[in-house]
């Protein structure tokens, strides 16, 4: 039997502050109001209710989507269910007192759960499990002298048991004569999904065992999610930008607002001295009621020419669903994609196309590729201006998305040059880090010096750059 933790100094209050505190290391923005209000919650809830305990730190603490991953793994570290092997457990069978771990009766135990859908039953035999199956030897402690503590995990358990194998005699168990195709398909997604959330209390149950032992702030470090607005575009795996993809619109709603404040706080333009003289005339030359000239605002038109090559397609994707979200603060917006050369993506990105799969679409029916299929940005620039030229105006403004390495090849700035001289605005969005600017290949410098570039690693930082540079 491990140790249990031990309690903070400051009993549940300190307890409660540690956990705020590995919230904002997280990315979490926790203030003391909302501190305040989680203490009231832990007043009024009973703590042995955990789930409601859960949901009433969360609806205290927490106040913008894409959160709450990160808020149940922190959750399931400074609140776990139990401590050690928890209290009663459910009794692996062995083949002996005190012998090994009979593993097909253990298989045979899961099934039964499994057909019964318990899952209060589940969590018990997942918790027996780890205990009895996972552990993986020993992990020192760093100190000379100090016994060693187990390490556990859930590789070696959920291998022992195998129990997505089950699944066939769960359904011969299940089913009916009476059952169709239909029913039969329900049926096996149900077991499935049983399977998978043992799957998960097993490894939950792990990296619990493994903060007991190793510390939540060393666990969270490679346990906790990073929010999706910090993953970096460059880094991000496929399920990682599908959770970007799904903060498009919550992010688009949040910059709109925004820009909305903006407006309210801006409706009166520059100074007129003249005016504000003459009305001076009447006080004695002192200015007691300034004169403003009438603001015109305009929505400018937007053109955006974005690398998608596979370097940066999930940037520019991420970057194109956005731009497409906000497209009502721009009188007009055209896109241009390329790899070697451009092409016009315009018609895939209209309101009301379909844009799952878009990237693909792009790639498949865009002309883009010449040769060997890596970035041209200078070809790229030369064949935009050649044949869309006249796109980029006076009342337009120029986004241009890429990582900007060419490849070694001509970065053209003579014509980029041109182009930003032609727009009413004109920035550059890269999405790698500052540091690796100019770096091998990366003209990223060069280019800088024609137009501002800006950091937009995640989404985050690119959300930042989008709102200051939205019109007024």
């Amino acid at each position: 039997m491990q140790p249990a933790p031990t309690v903070p100094e400051h009993g549940l209050p300190g307890h409660l502050v540690d956990f705020v505190g590995a919230l904002r290391r997280h990315g979490v923005a926790v203030g003391p109001g909302e501190t305040i209000d989680a203490a009231r919650v832990l007043a009024a809830l009973d703590l042995l209710h955990r789930e409601h305990l859960r949901e009433g730190l969360a609806a205290a603490l927490l106040r913008r989507s894409g959160q709450r991953e990160v808020f149940d793994a922190l959750f399931d570290l400074y609140f776990p269910a139990a401590l050690g092997a928890g209290a009663a457990p459910i009794e692996v069978p062995r083949a002996e007192a005190d012998g090994p771990v009979d593993v097909d009766a253990v298989r045979a135990l899961l099934a039964d759960l499994l057909r019964d859908g318990d899952e209060r039953a589940l969590a018990e035999l997942a918790r027996a499990v780890v205990d009895a199956l996972g552990r993986s030897g020993a992990a020192g402690t760093g100190v000379r002298g100090a016994a060693a503590q187990p390490g556990w995990s859930s590789y070696q358990a959920l291998r022992a048991l195998a129990p997505e194998t089950l699944l066939a005699g769960i359904l011969a168990d299940l089913r009916s004569p009476a059952t169709d195709d239909f029913a039969d398909e329900v049926l096996r997604r149900d077991v499935r999904g049983r399977i998978a959330a043992f799957r998960r209390m097993v490894t939950d149950e792990v990296t619990r065992r493994t903060a007991e032992t190793r510390g939540r702030e060393r666990v969270a470090r490679s346990a906790v999610p990073v929010q999706a607005d910090r993953v970096e575009f460059l880094s991000a795996h496929a399920e990682q930008l599908a959770r970007l993809r799904r903060t498009v619109h919550p992010l688009a709603r949040r910059l709109a607002s925004r820009l909305a404040v903006r407006r309210r706080h801006a409706k009166r333009g520059e100074l007129d001295m003249r005016r504000t003289l003459r009305r001076s005339m009447s006080t004695g030359g002192v200015p007691m009621r300034p004169a403003h000239r009438t603001r015109r605002p305009g929505r400018p038109e937007l053109v955006v020419l974005c690398d998608v090559s596979g370097s940066v397609a999930g940037f520019s994707h991420f970057t194109l669903l956005l731009v497409q979200a906000l497209r009502e603060q721009f009188s007009k917006v055209r896109v241009f994609a390329f790899v070697e050369r451009a092409d016009e993506v315009t018609h895939l990105f209209e309101p009301g196309a379909e844009l799952s799969g878009v990237m693909q679409r792009v790639l498949r029916e865009a002309d883009l590729v010449a040769f060997d299929g890596h970035s041209d940005y200078g070809g790229s620039f030369g064949g935009f201006a050649e044949h869309w030229g006249d796109a980029v105006g006076p009342k337009t403004s120029l986004l241009v998305l890429g990582d900007a390495r060419t490849n070694y090849r001509d970065p053209n700035l003579a014509v980029l040059k041109r182009l930003v001289g032609q727009a009413r605005h004109a920035h550059w969005l890269n999405p790698e880090p500052r540091k690796q600017w100019g770096s091998g290949d990366s003209a990223a410098l060069r280019y800088a010096d024609v137009l501002p570039m800006h950091e937009c690693r995640t989404a985050a930082q690119l959300a930042e750059v989008v709102e200051g540079l939205l019109p007024v």
